[in-house]
């Protein structure tokens, strides 16, 4: 199986270099999200060399790793968010990956999905979706859906997602420099995205159209209004909770603050 291109000077042809631990004065940050068991920390010891996750997630229990590559002159860190089946804050691990995304406001988040159970994998793809434009699918594991005689048609699911989606094996390394190189335009603005989002209701449109403004009164500069109004309306307490004792502003002046020292809040529990 490969997943090469013809085109000898492309960008996908420029092979990304592991930098590991080496991230200090990064250019960009990439979040990397998925569901557990989809090869997820396959492609993050092969982008940066590492063989193991190290450190926790400020105050948490939960294994936190970062390491970094270069590509095309650019230096990226890479951060693996715990494997989660959602956004939804059902545990910990899904708290700490819907906050790094939130707040940590990643240049491009690479979403893993396993090839051989798409359609449950695109749950966290579809939520991902709903906080932030800049997203690449990485449909790994596409030796095991051969293996199993499944047909994935990538060029389809980008089409419908409105974001890249590049075939991998991240075991062996394939299609690794086209994720890369994909990556790289999405953050470039080269590659223009357009995230397909669920059909909002009448009802609830009207709903979201006058909480929207309310959180961005309450929070200036909340990175997704839309979404933390759409966990309101779904009842989570911790959401509201946040936004009622003023932390969700806080936080944000906190972001705003990391930026400009050309810094990264890393998430709510593991500021940097």
């Amino acid at each position: 199986m490969s997943f090469s291109h013809d085109c000898g000077d492309c960008p996908a042809h420029a092979r990304p270099a592991r930098m590991g631990v080496e991230i200090g004065n990064h250019d960009y940050v990439v979040a990397l999200a998925g569901n557990p068991n989809t090869g997820k920390s396959s492609v993050f010891n092969a982008l940066t060399g590492l063989r193991q996750h190290v450190g926790n997630w400020t105050g948490k229990t939960v294994t936190r790793a970062e390491g970094g590559f270069k590509f095309q002159g650019k230096r990226y860190k890479l951060v693996d968010l715990p494997g989660s089946y959602s956004l939804l804050s059902a545990s910990q691990d899904e708290e700490i990956a819907r906050n790094f995304l939130l707040f940590g406001r990643p240049d491009c988040t690479i979403v893993v999905v396993d090839a051989t159970a798409l359609e449950r994998n695109l749950n966290l793809v579809l939520q991902v979706l709903e906080i932030t434009d800049r997203a690449v699918v990485c449909v790994n594991l596409m030796d095991e859906a051969e293996r199993k005689g499944l047909r994935v048609d990538v060029r389809s699911l980008a089409r419908d997602l409105g974001v890249p989606a590049v075939p991998t094996v991240a075991r062996t390394k394939q299609g690794l420099a086209e994720l890369v190189a994909a990556v790289a335009a999405v953050i470039a603005g080269e590659t223009a995205t357009a995230p397909a989002r669920a059909e909002t209701p009448a009802e609830l449109g009207r709903a979201l159209d006058e909480l929207v403004p309310m959180i961005e009164e309450a929070a200036p500069g909340l990175p997704s209004a839309r979404w933390v109004a759409l966990r309101l309306l779904d009842g989570d307490h911790k959401v509201r909770q946040a936004l009622l004792s003023g932390e969700l502003t806080r936080l944000v002046a906190e972001q705003s603050a990391a930026a400009e020292r050309g810094g990264r809040l890393m998430a709510i529990e593991g500021a940097q």
